[in-house]
C-alpha cells in the first residue's frame, strides 16, 4: 500500500464525520482539471507508511471516526484491501473516492464489508466521456462499460454512496449536464463541483464557471436530479 499524502484530521472529506485523509499515488485517467497532477503521475519519493496512518487513528480513536482514501485513483493499490482490513479493525469507518473504471475491485470491497460510504465521479455525459478523461475516443466504449457497471453495483449495493462531476468551462456546457441529468436520473446524493485552479493540474488554462452560472447549471440538473446540490462554489 502506497501512500504520498496524508492529512490528519478533517471535517470535509467524509460527510458527517472528523476523519482523516490518506492519498495514493496513479491514475488510469489523465482528467486535465485534475489538481493533483503530481499525485496521479506519481512524481516525488516522498512515502508515508500505512503503519503511520493506523497509529494515528489508533492514538486519537473516539476524535477520528473515519479515513477517507482518495488520489489519484486508490484501487490501483493492489494491498488495498489488506490496508482498509486493519483500518475497519481499529473501528474507523471507510469513504473511498473511486473513478468508476474498476467495477470488480469496488465490488470485492463492498462485499468483504471494508466500504462504509463511496464517491464516485461522472465526469460528463456520455458522449464526452473520455475526452473529460483525458483518454482516446478510442477507450470510450470501454470506459463507459466500466463507468455503467460501477454505478449499478452501486446503486443495488446498499452503501452510503455520492457521484459527483466537477465542472470546467472549457468541457462541460449547459447541454452536456442535461445529458448528464438524463443518464443519471434517479440518484438522490449528486454533487455538482466548482472546478478550482490548484496550480498542480494536468492542463493548465482551464476556467470555473461563476456562482451564478454553476447555479443555472443545478438548475437544468434538477430536472433529472431534483435533490442535487452545489459544492465548492
Amino acid at each position: 500500500m502506497i501512500i504520498k499524502g496524508l492529512q490528519k484530521m478533517t471535517l470535509l472529506d467524509f460527510p458527517g464525520r472528523v476523519a482523516a485523509t490518506v492519498f495514493t499515488p496513479g491514475c488510469d485517467f489523465r482528467c486535465p482539471f485534475c489538481h493533483n497532477a503530481s499525485l496521479v503521475m506519481d512524481e516525488g519519493d516522498d512515502i508515508i507508511e500505512p503503519r503511520e496512518v493506523l497509529e494515528l487513528l489508533k492514538k486519537r480513536r473516539g476524535m477520528i471516526t473515519g479515513l477517507a482514501v482518495t488520489g489519484g485513483e486508490p484501487l490501483l493499490q493492489p494491498d488495498l484491501a489488506d490496508f482498509l482490513a486493519e483500518v475497519k479493525a481499529l473501528g474507523a469507518a471507510v469513504k473511498l473516492d473511486h473513478n468508476g473504471s474498476f467495477p470488480g475491485k469496488l465490488e470485492e470491497l463492498i462485499k468483504a464489508g471494508l466500504v462504509d460510504y463511496v464517491a464516485m465521479d461522472i465526469k460528463n455525459c456520455r458522449e464526452r466521456y473520455a475526452e473529460t478523461c483525458g483518454l482516446p475516443e478510442s477507450a470510450s466504449e470501454g470506459v463507459l462499460a466500466n463507468i455503467d457497471r460501477s454505478i449499478g453495483i452501486l446503486r443495488n449495493s446498499g452503501v452510503e454512496h455520492e457521484f459527483r462531476t466537477t465542472v470546467v468551462r472549457e468541457l462541460h456546457s449547459a447541454e452536456d449536464i442535461a445529458a448528464m441529468g438524463e443518464w443519471m436520473k434517479g440518484d438522490d446524493a449528486f454533487f455538482l463541483q466548482g472546478f478550482v485552479d490548484s496550480g498542480d493540474i494536468i492542463r493548465p488554462g482551464l476556467s470555473a464557471y461563476s456562482r451564478d452560472e454553476m447555479q443555472a447549471l443545478l438548475d437544468i440538473l434538477r430536472r433529472y436530479l431534483p435533490k442535487a446540490e452545489l459544492r465548492g462554489v
